[in-house]
Order: C-alpha cells, then structure tokens, then sequence
C-alpha cells in the first residue's frame, strides 16, 4: 500500500543505477538536485556494483523509475510493471521503448580527437571491446572523427570479461604485439578507464613510454579507478549530473501526463580530465612545443602573445605561422583556448567564487571570463557551473 497521511504523498520514485563508478554516482546526484529543486520526490536508491542485478524490490509500491536498462530482463520487468520509466544508459534495447538521456557519442569522439589534435597527434587508434554494440557505437564515431580530421584509425579489440570490462586475462602478448607495430607517437581512446589500464600495462610489458609514444584517453572518466593507475589516466567527462536532472525531468513530465520528445535525448561531454596518460605534446618543431608547453605551464596568469614569443626564442609572425600550420589557430586563440579550459575546470570541481575564478584562469577580470564565456559557450560562467553539477 502506498503511505497516507493528512498531506498528499509525495512521488515515490525508484533509482535503478549502480552507485560504484562515478558515472553512477554523479547521475545520482543530478535526480537529486532536480527533486531538491521541485521538492518533488521521496527517492529509492541503493548501494549497487556496475554489473550487479538491478530491479524494483518484490512489492515496492512506487509511481516511477529512473533506470541503467541494461538487459532485456530489466526492460520486460520495467514494461511489466506499468511504471512511467526514464532510461539513462547507452545501450540500445530493440523494442525497450522507454524515453532516453544519453550521451552524444558522436560529440564524444570529436572531442576525443580534438584532444588528441591538440597535443599535435597525427596517428590514431581505438581500444575495443567486441560484441558490445555500445562499445561499437563509440568505435564507429571515433573512426568517423578521425576520417573527417583527414587521418585513419586503427582498431583493436578484445572479448569482455564481465559487462564492459576487459578480461585481466587478455592475450598480452598479441597486445604489445599491437601497440609496437603502430606508427609513433599515437592517441588511443578506450571505451572506459579498465580499458585503458590494461593498455598501460601492456606499453610498460613492450618497453613503450606513455605518453610519449603512446597517449591514452579514456572515454569516461571515474576518478577513483583513473587516478590509481600508476601512469593517471585522462579521461572524458561526460554531463552524468546533467543525464540525472534530464532524466528526473523526462519523469515528471510522466507522471504530470505532459508529452515527451519522441527521439532520446543526448548530451555533449562536458570537457576532458587530463591527467598524465595524454600530458604530452606530439610536435617535433622545437620552437612550437617551447610555445605550446609555456602557454599550458601560464594557464593560470595573464599572459600575451609577446611572452609566448620570446620564450619559444621566435618572431612573432614566424610563430604564427607554425601556430597555422600545426594547429589551424593563432597563439592568442591558443591562449583563450587554454585559459577558457583552466576556468572550465575550476568551475566544476572548485566553490570559488567568479571574480577568484577569473584571477585564477587568466582572465584577468570576470568582466572578460563572462564575455569569453558568452561568446564561446553561450552562457554565463555561474549558469555554466550550475549546468555542470546538474542544477
């Protein structure tokens, strides 16, 4: 039975995604922030692994459901139960029909290789898990983002060990045999931060040097498991917080009868953790690497074009030349770029207020960090915060 009282109940909904990973965690938190934000539900939510078995508890009396559907057994129980359902997870279920927040993959991997761009990478591969389509999905748009950034991508793949996790028994040997046979320096993206250990481990068995010779990325990140790897892994970040808020939203449309949009709804990447496993420059022109490693090691400080110049121990004009011809952008675009990342990073994982966070990217003035911000993202730094954590 449902509780009553002398106030109407409140909307019971359940929360069906594994809190181990910060995915997990992070999706969480964002049906939290939108159900503070309405006051609208009482939430139901468990302490759960990645690969765990999910469900609605025998005779929970419940009016919704937030759901990883990762299996069609979960998806004809969900279906059974007559529920208004909203599903967060990637994988594509023939016939599970319930309204979707997901990532853009195809944003992911332009991203992933703009990263890569970045750091002057001009060889590419992806890390696979076969027989996972999710996987293959990613597989499919990195390979497209390479092609239209006019390169190739090699593929290598292995066979999963549980969910999207790959076997520590793998064929190490085949794999080194892999990676040393690659043209050097290249980028690899992984589907996940297991993934991309086990690549780690396999270059320190083949004597290749990460990042130097091979940088790897990982394309979500989770703190914990990325920075415990003795070579830390950078990773993407995908809007997890942002996918919980949607989803909670998509389910209170439900339950207010209020129509949905017909196709899932999908959401960009939020930028790139980088951690030791990509903090490389892949750039033999001694000058630009000069130029490139100053602007990153002066991210938080003003500083200009002039600076750069004499540093890298170059003309400016013969600087902006080789900015054009390795990067397509001039150093002062360079610098924005960095700095417009430093305050990206500072509004997600810092409290600090905006004027602190201005002095502390290079801004110089929360006057100007607004107007980059504007210009490049189309919104203001404090709702910019506010949309990262999912608010």
């Amino acid at each position: 039975m449902r509780p009553s009282g002398r106030f109407p109940a409140r909307p019971r909904v359940a929360i069906l995604v594994d809190t181990s990973t910060s995915w997990g965690r992070r999706v969480v938190k964002g049906i939290n922030n939108y159900s503070l934000k309405h006051q609208a539900w009482q939430l139901f939510v468990e302490a759960r692994g990645l690969e765990e078995q999910l469900r609605i508890p025998p005779g929970w009396q419940g009016d919704g459901v937030i759901a990883r559907v990762s299996n069609e057994s979960l998806a004809a129980e969900l279906r059974a139960s007559r529920l208004p359902v909203v599903n967060v997870s990637g994988i594509d279920l023939a016939g599970a029909g319930f309204p979707r927040v997901i990532t853009d993959v195809d944003a992911l991997a332009r991203l992933a290789m703009q990263h890569f761009l970045n750091r002057g990478f001009h060889h590419f591969a992806y890390f696979s898990l076969w027989g996972l389509s999710y996987v293959a999905a990613q597989q499919r748009a990195f390979i497209a983002a390479t092609q239209q950034a006019g390169y190739d991508c090699d593929v290598y793949g292995v066979r999963s060990h549980i969910g999207a996790e790959p076997d520590w028994n793998l064929d190490s040997a085949k794999l080194q045999t892999w990676l040393q046979a690659l043209p050097k320096p290249i980028g690899i993206l992984t589907w996940n931060a297991d993934s991309s250990r086990q690549l780690v481990y396999a270059c320190e068995l083949a004597g290749l040097q990460v990042p130097e010779e091979v940088a790897i990325l990982s394309g979500s990140d989770d703190d914990l498991l990325c920075e415990v790897s003795h070579i830390p892994i950078s990773a993407i970040l995908v809007a997890a917080e942002q996918i919980g808020y949607q989803a909670a939203e998509l389910l209170h449309r439900q339950l207010r009868k209020i129509g949905l949009p017909p196709q899932p709804i999908c959401l960009k990447p939020t930028g790139i953790v980088t951690r030791q496993s990509t903090e490389t420059m892949a750039i033999r022109d001694r000058a630009l690497v000069k130029a490139l490693s100053f602007i990153r090691e002066h991210a938080d400080q003003s500083i200009h074009v002039d600076a750069v110049t004499r540093h890298a121990g170059i003309s400016r004009r013969g600087l902006e030349r080789k900015f054009g011809q390795v990067l397509g952008r001039t150093p002062a675009a360079e610098i924005r770029r960095v700095h417009l990342e430093r305050a990206k990073m500072l509004l997600l994982e810092t409290d600090l207020p905006i004027p602190e966070v201005a002095s502390g990217s290079g801004f110089g003035s929360p006057e100007y960090l607004t107007y980059v911000f504007r210009t490049e993202l189309k919104q203001t730094p404090l709702k910019y915060r506010q949309w990262l954590r999912g608010k």
